[in-house]
């Protein structure tokens, strides 16, 4: 059975990831590769349904552990509905986000804990590891400050600046607890400078040519 390749993109709210993917699409759409770009929470009908749920700013009221449950539910939703068949047909899937999130929001910002984030989301660690994770370093103070602020709309970025304190620690906590799998990508660089690291770190590892 072909195996295709599993990267994902991490970091703070406005740090620059999305734009980091959006480049990469563009570089993989002129050398025609095969690959799936996907999101998280998302990537699926089931899963940006339950999006939808948790980043609406009106349901103030949700739980922090019912929030991670939705996370992990959509994970797994999203798992079977993108995830799983593209990697199967031998496609490369670029992700923007994925399970790296609930441990830096979920167990470090909420304070939920890794055993908790652990558990819920035991099917996602096991069995669909990234093969690369790239950090978009930038703390969240600079990273709202190149948005203009948070999403007023936005549940999750309403949450308060040492809320977006703790999950930026919890990145970083991620990132040096899985060295082999994460790149650390300076996010006070050019976008030009961070996208020419990351081809850098995917022709390394021979996930893309």
């Amino acid at each position: 059975m072909a195996k295709g390749k599993f990267v994902t993109f991490e970091g703070c709210d406005g740090c620059g990831k999305t734009t980091q993917t959006r480049m990469l699409c563009a570089y993989l759409d002129d050398r025609g590769a095969d690959y799936v770009f996907t999101r998280e929470p998302g990537g699926g009908k089931i899963s940006e349904a339950i999006r939808e749920v948790i980043l609406d700013g009106k349901n103030a009221e949700m739980t922090d552990e019912c929030e991670a449950l939705l996370y992990a539910a959509a994970r797994v939703q999203h798992l079977a509905d993108t995830v799983k068949p593209a990697l199967e047909s031998g496609k490369l899937v670029l992700c923007d986000r994925y399970f790296d999130s609930s441990f830096a929001y979920q167990a470090e910002g909420r304070g939920l804990g890794d055993k908790f984030v652990a558990s819920i989301n035991a099917y996602a660690i096991e069995k669909f590891t990234p093969d690369v994770t790239f950090l978009i370093d930038l703390p969240p103070e600079e990273a709202f400050l190149r948005k203009n602020g948070a999403d007023e709309n936005d549940r999750m970025e309403l949450a308060g600046a040492e809320f977006h304190r703790r999950v930026y620690r919890g990145f970083i906590k991620q990132a040096q607890k899985n060295k082999k799998r994460f790149v650390v990508i300076d996010g006070r660089q050019s976008r030009e400078t961070m996208f020419a690291s990351i081809l850098s770190a995917l022709k390394d590892r021979k996930i893309i040519d």
